[in-house]
This record gives structure tokens, sequence and C-alpha cells, in this order.
């Protein structure tokens, strides 16, 4: 571990305290008012302090009374602009507020309100969630906490969810990955996000980018949180898709996993021919010590060879599947708002309507066809996770991208090594790995097999009491240190 810290109590233990009376729901809501915009680094296009006290003395009474508000009672949540909530407006991103009927919840923020979770406001993200980047010239873009002088890119397109963990106004963020919008932002910022199999939870109350591709998505500020919630969550999920026609096939055991008490017997594939070429030398250097921590550890290191990684990766920027979806889905949900989009988005969809349906389709079955015989042969060598970097290069400077093509050349580039699992409805994890020559964050990508969630998530826990928590391995971010009372 690279720094030395005390952790901070686990999302489980603070809901147990609330739900025993020893802490109360109110406390924890004003500690998040408290901390809301600490360092002023935006992470928020909307804070509901006064809803957010109202959500905490609602779970008080409800244990006042000796009724159990639930598994997160008191756990503040930061939910991205892309999902409704009632009573709270809704953007997505753009310059226009979208109608009142996309206030309504879905299934994930509903199911966080049932198991007693506190809403505190609407994250920043990028216009519609179509970047990887972060910037959004519309609503503001929120600032990556790690560089004290320069305002950096926070990731996207959940751009003010790793912001939200940091300042500490929410302990579970809520972010969508469609091509990488939770994995990119916790590398660049420095927290855990996970991608969960396509299709395991229903993509409700969320405005869509890709119907073939989006799934909705948690950030948490530790591996172990976010398998606690992810077991929560994905218990009422389980309920929710019941009797329905879904993708969802879990594997034998899953709902019950065993849990994993170290690395010994792990077998982790490392694609290097292909994923991770092309990736900054400080940014490899960091991942190859990181790899060898957890080798020391018993897990054992196999030469992979992934070609179908790559052109997965590659169609995926090519933007024959995502880019018909989105514009599809924008001239019906919300016809108008084409017109008054910004250029980082705007300019990249005016070749949607020109893709053929010959080849939209091709896509779709080439997909399927790469998943099936990456995941065939991990299986018959025994791997059962692939390493990869979550970024390949350091978060840029706002600066440094104002011009549309260098913007467009650096989004590329932070969802290149995220959109691969993504095209292969895999499921992935991006952990902090420790810090780049510039101090920035370095996110580890675990990419598990279609369906494993519950085992990439064992398996994350057991690699992060290896090399410690982001707090542990990173320590905290310079604009938080600066702004916390000193002492």
């Amino acid at each position: 571990m690279t720094h030395s810290a005390i952790a901070p109590p686990s999302i489980a233990e603070i809901a147990r305290s609330v739900r025993g009376g020893a802490v109360s729901a109110r406390l924890l809501a004003e500690d998040a008012i408290a901390r809301h915009n600490v360092g002023e680094l935006n992470a928020y296009i909307v804070f509901d302090a006064e809803g957010a006290l109202a959500q905490a003395d609602a779970i008080d009474a409800a244990v006042a009374r000796g009724v159990d508000p639930g598994p997160l009672a008191g756990i503040t949540v930061s939910v991205k602009d892309l999902y409704g909530v009632e009573g709270l407006p809704i953007q997505a991103g753009t310059r226009r507020e979208l109608p009142e009927r996309w206030q309504r919840e879905g299934f994930l923020v509903r199911a966080l309100r049932d198991l007693g979770a506190v809403i505190v406001g609407k994250t920043h993200t990028v216009e519609l969630a179509f970047g990887g980047v972060g910037m959004n010239p519309n609503t503001g873009t929120p600032v990556n906490p790690w560089d004290p002088v320069e305002h950096r890119a926070p990731g996207g397109s959940s751009s003010g969810a790793g912001v939200s963990l940091w300042e500490g106004s929410a302990l579970i963020a809520l972010g969508s990955d469609t091509g990488g919008s939770v994995r990119i932002p916790a590398a660049a910022t420095g927290v855990v996000g996970h991608r969960h199999t396509t299709g395991r939870w229903p993509t409700t109350g969320v405005v869509p980018l890709s119907t073939t591709l989006d799934t909705v998505g948690i950030l948490t500020r530790t591996a172990a949180d976010s398998r606690h919630v992810f077991a929560l969550v994905d218990a009422l999920a389980g309920k929710s898709m019941a009797g329905r026609t879904t993708s969802r096939h879990p594997l034998p055991g899953e709902a019950h996993p065993s849990p994993v008490r170290d690395l010994a017997g792990l077998r982790i594939g490392v694609p290097r021919e292909g994923i991770w070429h092309g990736v900054q030398a400080d940014i490899v250097a960091v991942l190859d010590r990181t790899l060898a921590e957890l080798e020391a550890a018993g897990a054992e290191l196999v030469e992979f060879r992934a070609p179908e990684l790559r052109e997965a990766g590659e169609r995926y920027l090519d933007g024959i599947l995502v880019q018909p979806e989105r514009f599809e889905s924008l001239e019906r949900d919300l016809p108008g708002f084409g017109k008054v989009l910004d250029d980082t988005v705007g300019k990249r969809l005016e070749g949607a309507p020109a893709v053929s349906a010959v080849d939209y389709i091709g896509v779709l079955r080439l997909r399927r066809r790469l998943s099936a015989r990456l995941q065939d042969r991990m299986a018959r060598d025994g791997i059962e996770l692939l390493a990869a970097p979550t970024l390949p290069l350091t978060p840029p400077t706002l600066a440094s991208i104002a011009e549309l093509e260098s913007y467009r050349a650096v989004n590329r580039a932070m969802l290149s090594r995220t959109g691969p699992a993504s095209m292969l409805d895999m499921c992935a994890v991006s952990l902090p790995a420790g810090l780049d020559d510039a101090d920035m964050p370095v996110g580890l990508q675990l990419i598990g097999r279609s369906h494993a969630d519950h085992a990439l998530l064992d398996r994350a826990v057991a690699v992060e009491r290896v090399l410690g928590t982001n707090l542990e391995r990173l320590g905290a971010p310079p604009r938080i240190r600066s702004a916390l009372p000193a002492g």
C-alpha cells in the first residue's frame, strides 16, 4: 500500500448504526450537506438539501417506531442527471430541461429508496451521456480533485459521480455505463466503478443512449462497498425481472457466492498484445507493479491472447452501433433537442442516418460471435479474469481539449479500453491502482465473463485486501485535503 490512512466505516457499518438507532439518518444528511461542494468541485447540477433532510427524518421516524427502514438506511446517494428523480428537474446534460415525464423514477432509484437510501441530488453528466471525457459546455464540467491547479476532466459520462464520493456528499454514486461511463470516471478520480453484465438490471427511468449496450450502475469508495450494494440491489432486480424475457442467466451458485479470502488459485489473463498496446508508459508501470503485488499474493498471471477485445473496441469506436441508436432515440424521445446539441455531441451524430441496416445488423452479430469465442477460450484455459488498463492516458486538462478535434481524439482514447467489455456483454470493475507521473489516479480494469458479477466483485474485494482501499493506496486528493479544516 502506498499510503497509510484510517479507512472510513463501510456502507454496511453505517447503515447498521442507523438501523440500530446509534446514528441518526439526519446526522448523515447534515454531514453530506456540509460537505457539498467542498473544494468547489461542481459535482452537482442540483443539490437537494431540503429533500435529503426530509428523507432522513422519515428514516429516523421509522426507527423510532421500531420499523426497519432497510439495509441501506440513511446512506446518501448522488444520482447522475440522466436518471429520473421525482420532484427534481432533469436536463441530461442538455441546454434544455426535459419534459416532466422524464422525472419518473425507474428501477435503480426506486430500489435504493426501498433499501432505505437518501437521494441528495443530481450530478453532472456529459450531454446525453455521449462521451467519455466528462466535459460539458452546457451545464458545467466537474473538477477532478486530483490536480490542485488545473481544471482536469473527471471522466465521463458520469462526470460528477466520482467527484461526489470524494467530497463526501454521497456514499453511493449512480452512473450509467454504455461504453465505460461508470469505469472511466472511477479510474479518473480514483474510486471503484462496476459495470454489470448487460441486461442484468432494468434501465427504466434513465434517458437511453444505446438500447443494446446501456447498463445502469454504481460507483463507491471501496470494492467491499460495491459488492455489498450490488448484492442488495441484485436481489431486488431478480424479483423485478422474474417472469420477463431477459439475457440474465446466473451461474450455478451465483446467488450466494462464497467469499474469497485470498487470491490463491486465481488465474488472471493479461492480453498484452491488444488492449495494453499504446498505453502511456507511466500508466503501464503502475499497473505492472500492481499486478506483481497480486502475483506475490497468490494470483497466477497468464499471458493471454484476446484479439476479440481489440476488434470489439474498434467496432465500438466506429460508431456503427451506438450512434444510430443514439440518433433514433433522440428523434423519438426528445424531438427538437438535436438542433441544440453542442458540437462535441452533435458533430459525432451527423453520420448516424447514413449507417446502413446491413452494417448495423452485421455489428450486432459480430459482437455475439466475438464474445462467445473469447469467453469460451477463457473457460477452456481456466482464466477467470482479464486485467487491462481502464484508461490509456492521464485525464486531460480542459484547456488541452478546447479544440473540437483535440477533444474527439482524447474522447476516443478514453473509451478505447472500456468499450470492448461493453461490446462483448461482459462485466468489469475498475479499481484504484496508484498514481501516474502527473499524480493522477490509474485504474486497473478487471473483466469477468458474462453473468459472473458476484464472482467478479468477490475477487475485487480480495484484490482490494492486497492493494488497500483508494484512501489507503492513493491518499486523499489535493483539492480535498486543502479544503478540509486543519487538524
